[in-house]
């Protein structure tokens, strides 16, 4: 999914089903397995969607990095792979649980960004009001991708 590009608006219906956006939902192959992995993000209040086969690859990597035998390490392993298995109806849909659409604060007018190799969904107010904390992108962007010169 790392190819995906996009923000899209839209809406959770009172069942808690959300709609595929088309112009996301074209960027990639599906086939037959239309099954997608969500989770609450570490980082921001919102949820991270990958697609099955994405997430089982984010598994393998988080488990040949992490020492599943340290305790922080299998505490970390287990907050990040834990997720449920959502699927799109004949409609496009899925069903986003309960409990994410609680913890990500999840009501009715919602953002899926793309986001490196998953879907952020938002909030559509939290979203928006993401860029009033005084953060400078100029700063972080010569910090942290400008390049320093070895002599």
């Amino acid at each position: 999914m790392s190819s995906v590009i996009g923000i899209e608006y839209c809406k959770l219906d009172s069942g808690g089903r959300l709609k595929l956006p088309v112009a996301l939902k074209r960027q990639f192959q599906l086939g037959e397995d239309m099954r997608f992995v969500v989770r609450r993000s570490i980082y921001n209040q919102c949820l991270e969607i990958f697609t099955y086969q994405d997430f089982q690859k984010e598994v393998e990597n988080l488990r040949s990095k992490l020492n599943l035998y340290k305790a922080d390490a299998k505490r970390l392993f287990r907050k990040l792979t834990e997720s449920n298995i959502i699927e799109l109806d004949s409609n496009d849909r899925f069903l986003i649980p309960m409990e994410q659409r609680k913890s990500a604060g999840l009501v009715k007018d919602l953002v899926m960004v793309s986001a490196a190799n998953c879907i952020e969904l938002w909030d559509a107010s939290t979203y928006k009001d993401i860029d009033n904390d005084g953060f400078d992108y100029v700063k972080a962007a010569e910090e942290l991708l400008g390049r320093e010169t070895i002599s």
